[in-house]
């Protein structure tokens, strides 16, 4: 279901173009994250927004259709607004958004986005967006923040315990396609991890960021089985099931993932992984990942990797942790999170594991357990222009300091030390403004590419 942007806001904007001072022209907004759960974010997903909803006009229908909805409804609609946007711009929104580049990691609490009206008679337009706009970026420059900090964990254990980190992209794979609320929340979620990282089976993230951003291909994966492939061969049979796994998939360069835990994961382990087909995973040249998917995840990972050490030997590296071969490593997709990534790492470096013997699959965690309070993300006027005088609007509770917003014009810059502040438009001086038009009156200003924002959020 996708409406028009007279529809996609929350019911008391329609009334707000009534309560504006009398001779207010323009109105410029802001989006910020305020804080919460971490201490950067990364910024990602405006442009998704931009192209499927911003860069299409209303209609004459569209304005019909919202004119019967509101009055059903019981609120107030600005028609002749509306019909004015129509007959004066056919219809595109007259605002202009700047916004940090794409992937770019910054402090909270600073300026992500702008918002203002271009045309005089529409200053109720920058607030009316909010709705749409805000959801817009809070969800994946949460799901983008929530993966960036997961790869800076896992980063830190292969330098810590590997030779290398070339596996890196591939360490977190997205598992949360059933998981997210909606095929566009996994699509929007699902691109926002691919920000990150290589490894996703949310097919729908890579679409994403093929349609919006001109990826090519910004996601892989792997053959891999599931219960019902498994179990379907019998309980008897499950050596025969795996061996078909093996038959069907295992070529030299090439991975295969098997679930293990449908019966019994250590008599997998043990006596058919490590007894029965180990030959054959030796031989094909392959690497076969095994699949834990039940217990306690830490436990579970440090003793599954011990014993598929004790059948298929190991070596140690340059910085004294123990290496699986080459042809067996292990995945934990079952209860992932930025902290039982944490958890697993700290235990196997304990038992002198390499971090580059496990790669880990996330779902609901990274697609769907966030929220706008995650980042605490809010979208808030900071300056008004009423009868040509600008002015700042500001709000400044007593009952929550967290809340009181910014003021005036905004302009985010670079700090000596390469971090970022928001600053007044009129204090920038000879100062870069780090936001960048990315939407005036209908048209896309400025596209990203993935390549650029997986650059930005690398540095």
């Amino acid at each position: 279901m996708k409406n028009s942007i007279i529809l996609n806001v929350d019911s008391y904007k329609t009334s707000h173009y009534l309560q504006y001072p009398a001779g207010a022209t323009q109105v410029s907004s802001y989006i910020e994250s305020r804080g919460g759960a971490f201490e950067k974010a990364v910024f990602f997903g405006l442009q998704m927004f931009i192209k499927e909803y911003l860069t299409k006009p209303i209609t004459a229908d569209d304005i019909e259709e919202a004119k019967l909805v509101y009055q059903a409804h019981g609120v107030p609609f600005n028609e002749e607004g509306w019909r004015y946007i129509l007959d004066k711009h056919e219809g595109y929104l007259p605002i202009e958004i700047q916004a940090a580049p794409e992937g770019t990691v910054m402090d909270v609490k600073n300026v992500m986005v702008q918002v203002i009206n271009t045309d005089r008679n529409c200053a109720w337009l920058t607030s009316y967006v909010e709705t749409a706009l805000l959801r817009a970026v809070w969800y994946p420059t949460t799901v983008a923040t929530v993966s960036w900090s997961c790869r800076n964990i896992i980063k830190r254990y292969l330098e810590e315990t590997a030779d290398t980190i070339e596996g890196l992209p591939f360490k977190l794979h997205d598992f949360g396609a059933r998981g997210a609320s909606s095929e566009e929340t996994a699509a929007i979620g699902g691109a926002a991890h691919l920000v990150n990282f290589m490894g996703t089976d949310t097919v729908s993230g890579i679409m994403a960021a093929r349609r919006y951003y001109g990826a090519d291909m910004a996601g892989f994966s792997i053959p891999a089985a599931e219960h019902s492939t498994i179990t379907s061969w019998g309980k008897e049979a499950e050596v025969d099931a795996y061996a078909n796994m093996l038959e069907q998939f295992a070529e030299p360069g090439k991975l295969v993932a098997v679930v293990s835990d449908s019966y019994d994961l250590w008599n997998a382990i043990d006596n058919l992984w490590g007894e029965a087909l180990k030959t054959k995973i030796e031989r094909s040249g392959g690497t076969l990942v095994v699949r834990p998917d039940s217990g306690d995840p830490v436990a579970i990972v440090t003793e599954t990797i011990e014993r598929l050490m004790r059948k298929f030997g190991f070596t140690v590296n340059s910085k004294g942790y123990r290496v699986l071969p080459a042809c067996i490593r292990v995945i934990q997709g079952d209860g992932i999170s930025l902290h039982t990534i944490e958890a697993i790492l700290a235990a196997m470096k304990a038992r002198k594991q390499s971090a580059e013997n496990i790669a880990f699959g996330m779902g609901g965690e990274l697609l769907q357990k966030v929220n706008r309070d995650t980042l605490k993300f809010a979208m808030k006027a900071s300056a008004i222009c009423v009868k040509g005088i600008w002015r700042d609007v500001y709000k400044d509770p007593i009952t929550d300091q967290g809340k009181r917003s910014k003021k005036g014009l905004l302009a985010l810059v670079k700090d000596l030390d390469g971090g970022f502040q928001t600053v007044r438009r009129q204090d920038l001086g000879n100062r870069e403004d780090q936001l960048v038009t990315v939407f005036r009156n209908g048209d896309l200003m400025k596209e990203w590419t993935f390549d650029e924002v997986r650059a930005n959020a690398a540095q």
